[in-house]
């Protein structure tokens, strides 16, 4: 995105963006420069420099019979925007809580996009008390982990089924002895097809399952959807399955080599990527 339409998305106008701009290039500058540095007409010049002036985005003198501009720096105006848009949401955040009635229900919703996804998994961490349950992958986890720490200093148990090449361990957590971490082995990760899912159960009341997707015939572009509930009863599935795939990995690290041998040749495949066999 170019500089300009960057100032149109915090509210200039294209003819202020332009101003601005050339502006920062050479001060002071008078209307009529401006207007042959920005190449626009002199009657838009003296309307834009008009509103930046009153938004605080310029500074003016009078110099002789002329009138001189000057721009605001841009870090200084910058942080009065930032100051400004915190300051609207939080005002706005309050004004929307009133009016949200939260209601316990059990329909199926659909979510697509990994941006709102996204959004609702961090809603889920920020609000889950005492119990996490997730299997993630290694770009979710990347986006999701401050969170996930904040959440466990807060008190709440963390269970996650890591199903790419992390190698996160409880003492990394701010209270270790609340997190079990379990490491899917990459074989079986992809015979489960695992590696682009994200399940998160929070307090055993919500959940999100979410997973990636193909959307082209040539598989070249890929949509992540998700479908969150708070249905009581897949709830409850979801969560054991979190619970019996840990479970799993920790009888993993129990089997030798001896019990190992007497599986299938497929299961062997998919051990021998934790023990090596020989």
């Amino acid at each position: 995105m170019d500089p300009i339409s960057k100032l149109e998305s915090i509210g200039f106008t294209t003819y202020e963006s332009k101003v601005y701009l050339a502006l920062l290039a050479e001060y002071p500058s008078t209307g009529y420069q401006l207007s042959k540095k920005a190449g626009i007409p002199r009657s838009m010049v003296y309307e834009a420099l008009g509103r930046l002036h009153a938004r605080g985005a310029v500074l003016r003198t009078e110099e002789g019979r002329a009138t001189l501009y000057r721009p605001i720096p841009p870090d200084t105006l910058l942080d009065r925007y930032e100051q400004e848009q915190h300051h609207l949401i939080d005002s706005l955040r309050e004004s929307l809580r009133k009016r949200y009635n939260a209601i316990e229900e059990d329909h199926l919703w659909s979510l697509t996009g990994r941006s709102a996804i996204t959004l609702y998994a961090l809603g889920l961490i920020q609000t889950a008390g005492a119990e996490l349950m997730l299997v993630i992958n290694d770009a979710d986890l990347a986006t999701l982990l401050e969170q996930l720490v904040e959440c466990n200093r807060r008190g709440a148990s963390l269970h996650l089924l890591l199903t790419g090449s992390s190698s996160l361990e409880p003492k990394s957590f701010p209270q270790p002895g609340r997190v079990q971490v379990a490491h899917h082995p990459s074989l079986e990760s992809e015979l489960q097809k695992l590696t682009d899912l994200l399940v998160i159960v929070a307090d055993g009341r919500k959940c999100l399952i979410g997973n990636v997707e193909s959307t082209s015939a040539a598989g070249t572009e890929d949509e992540m959807t998700a479908t969150v509930t708070n249905n009581r009863n897949l709830v409850y599935i979801v969560r054991q399955f979190v619970w019996m795939e840990l479970f799993t990995q920790k009888l993993h690290g129990r089997l030798g080599h001896e019990l190992i041998a007497q599986l299938s040749s497929a299961d062997r495949k998919i051990f021998g990527n934790i023990f090596p066999l020989d």
